[in-house]
């Protein structure tokens, strides 16, 4: 599946294929064969499963027609979808509207065009014109912890696998179901995998929870049986949650042909997500009580007689000065990092408010959710305080915080087949 990023106007010029997760990969990773990083989770609204059929003078001219067409029908699905009843918008405004089109399958001829498209809306400008609300309610930050089973041998996030790099192709920012999604670099080889899922102990679950800024877990599983070598797959899905490894859902696709591989698992993803956020609706991804925060317990201390106390240095203006004692306080926050310059920004803001020693990036996903690592010398709720009061939504558990900013190719379709 291929992104076309569009301009405004659309210019032909500007129509460059774009991969799921582009060059990144190696940008944040040292070997080429571990990690992927996330798709966009952005949250725009997609309209998937298009079909055009154009002709023209030329095969870009093609191309083009069959592009304004699609959003044309996209924009009308969309609101159909959110009960405005097939509204109508001039091309000029869609080109303003449209952050992307996805190539699901496309034929090109001298002067013909025949594709299945996808087209990305955004949600801040399409909400405005729907009049919608542009955010949505989400569910607790979950850590998901995509695992292969293929010739007998279980992978976690060790090395890639297809179905690690199906779910970084996946777009969840339209999902009520808050992924995080690790890229599979640095710790994550060796703290995500098959063994970690099958361990019931709270006490290191909430060790590594805290590591990804996450209160929960998710496991989305994949069973691959091949019948021969180039022929058909039957993949059993399960879509798993929490410490006890609990089944949510189980189901099996098929498809008849090797190479049609990543259409098998992008299917299995999207029905693993529905099946996720119908059992959030349900109460079905409540939260354990075993991975709640625990406090550590205060050990009495004797109290000082007058010969034991110490006197404070208070300094020339009646400040706390250097040797006063200071109390810091360490605090995961998880935040939304769309670009690079997010990263940076998002640092420089926890550093300039008043009590933040430092401000540390110790995950970092473009495009997903990285997470920093706060040193903060008063009590945590002031620093949540502090963040509202400078335009941040905030959500904590403890000492972990998840912050956002307010405001505005020609491969057969998976089949169903029952479970064997």
């Amino acid at each position: 599946m291929t992104i076309r990023r569009l301009s405004t106007p659309i210019k032909f010029a500007a129509a460059l294929a774009l991969t799921a997760t582009g060059g990144l990969v190696f940008a944040q990773v040292d070997d080429p064969d571990q990690g992927v990083a996330p798709a966009d989770s952005s949250g725009s609204y997609e309209v998937s499963g298009i079909s055009v059929d154009v002709t023209a003078k030329s095969a870009e001219a093609a191309r083009y027609a069959g592009w304004r067409i699609a959003q044309r029908k996209g924009w009308d699905m969309l609101s159909r979808r959110m009960g405005k009843g097939g509204a109508t918008l001039s091309d000029g405004t869609l080109d303003a509207m449209v952050s992307g089109i996805v190539v699901e399958n496309e034929q090109i001829g001298p002067n013909r065009y025949v594709a299945k498209l996808g087209v990305l809306f955004s949600r801040a400008r399409a909400g405005s014109i729907l009049g919608v609300s542009a955010a949505a309610a989400r569910s607790a930050p979950m850590l998901t912890i995509p695992i292969e089973v293929s010739g007998g041998v279980a992978t976690g996030l060790e090395q890639k696998t297809a179905w690690q790099d199906a779910w970084s192709r996946y777009r969840t920012g339209s999902s009520l179901v808050d992924y995080v999604r690790p890229t599979g670099t640095g710790a994550d080889a060796l703290l995500l995998t098959l063994g970690q899922t099958e361990r019931p102990g709270r006490g290191w679950w909430r060790v590594v929870l805290d590591q990804y800024g996450a209160t929960d877990v998710l496991v989305p599983k994949v069973t691959l049986r091949r019948e021969w070598p180039g022929g058909p797959i039957i993949g059993v899905f399960e879509a798993r949650h929490g410490p006890d490894n609990n089944v949510i859902a189980q189901f099996t696709l098929r498809v008849d042909r090797a190479d049609a591989l990543p259409v098998l698992l992008d299917a299995g993803v999207k029905r693993i997500d529905d099946a996720y956020q119908a059992a959030l609706r349900g109460g079905g991804l409540n939260g354990d009580s075993g991975l709640a925060y625990v406090a550590p317990v205060a050990t009495p201390t004797p109290s000082a007689t007058p010969t034991d106390v110490v006197p404070i240095d208070l300094g020339i203006d009646g400040l706390p000065g250097p040797s006063a004692a200071r109390t810091s306080a360490p605090i995961t926050i998880q935040a939304d990092t769309p670009s690079a310059g997010s990263v940076a920004a998002t640092e420089s803001a926890l550093q300039a408010i008043p009590g933040v020693r430092s401000a540390i990036t110790t995950s970092l996903a473009i495009g997903g959710v990285s997470v920093l690592r706060v040193t903060y010398d008063a009590d945590p709720a002031v620093l949540r305080a502090a963040l509202e009061s400078r335009g941040w939504s905030v959500s904590a558990s403890g000492t972990t915080f998840r912050i956002r900013r307010s405001g505005p190719s020609g491969q057969p379709a998976p089949t169903d087949s029952p479970t064997g």
